[in-house]
């Protein structure tokens, strides 16, 4: 699955300060040798360079499932 910008992604990756958090898409980059990589815009920052693997399709209700735990 590939993402587009403006695409309110989850992040998934244990080395990210924002491992777990919600953000939008601003920036998609192909490589020469085909592969994509996200820039994400977060509440407190961004995270360039990452992996179409590292990324979930939030859901709409994410936000208010994070006030629940």
């Amino acid at each position: 699955m590939s993402f587009d910008e403006d695409d309110n992604v989850v992040l998934h990756d244990e080395h990210s300060e924002f491992d777990g958090e919600t953000g939008t898409i601003t920036q998609t980059m192909e490589s020469m040798f085909g592969d994509v990589t996200y820039t994400i815009s977060f509440e407190d920052g961004q995270e360039t360079g990452v992996p179409e693997d590292a990324l979930e399709e939030a859901d709409e209700d994410d936000d208010a499932d994070e006030d629940e735990e």
